[in-house]
């Protein structure tokens, strides 16, 4: 049940990371702190399709 999701930058809508995540636990969007090599810093990163 692990499905591949992209994560997207909160603030320049870039698409920087792919991971899987259960959909059974978690089905909300997954949202993660991770680094934006376009912002050049530590921002939000949320699930995009």
């Amino acid at each position: 049940m692990r499905d591949i999701i992209t994560l997207g930058c909160t603030e320049c809508k870039q698409r920087n990371y792919s991971t899987t995540k259960n959909k059974r636990k978690t089905p909300q969007k997954l949202e993660l702190k991770k680094y934006c090599r376009f912002c050049k810093t530590h921002t939000n990163h949320k699930e995009t399709k």
